[in-house]
């Protein structure tokens, strides 16, 4: 199973960029997405920046990412799934229509 992964460009070419995420920069590759500008949030699969992420979208994978971790840890972790309390769970919109 592959994980995606926020990250923030920092600089990079039509090749590849070097993206942060926290403490780790990696150099990855901006082949699908083409050159990006430093800031810009992308989704990142096994050193390859799969799309542009709004913030919003990227701050939810982050809480995501850290709940899982606080769960395994044994630590509390609702607030980071703020998105979910309260409601059941939807499918994404494309999806809806095509269960039987």
């Amino acid at each position: 199973m592959c994980l995606g992964i926020p990250m923030v460009v920092e600089e990079g070419d039509d090749m590849s960029a070097s993206c942060r995420r926290r403490d780790e920069v990696r150099r990855v590759s901006t082949m699908l997405i083409g050159a990006q500008p430093p800031g810009t949030r992308v989704l990142v699969h096994i050193d390859t920046a799969v799309r542009v992420l709004e913030a919003e979208e990227a701050d939810r994978i982050d809480d995501a990412l850290d709940g899982l971790a606080a769960a395994l840890d044994g630590r509390a972790f609702d607030h980071l799934f703020a998105d979910l309390v309260d409601r059941e769970p939807e499918l994404p919109e494309f999806l809806r229509g095509q269960v039987p």
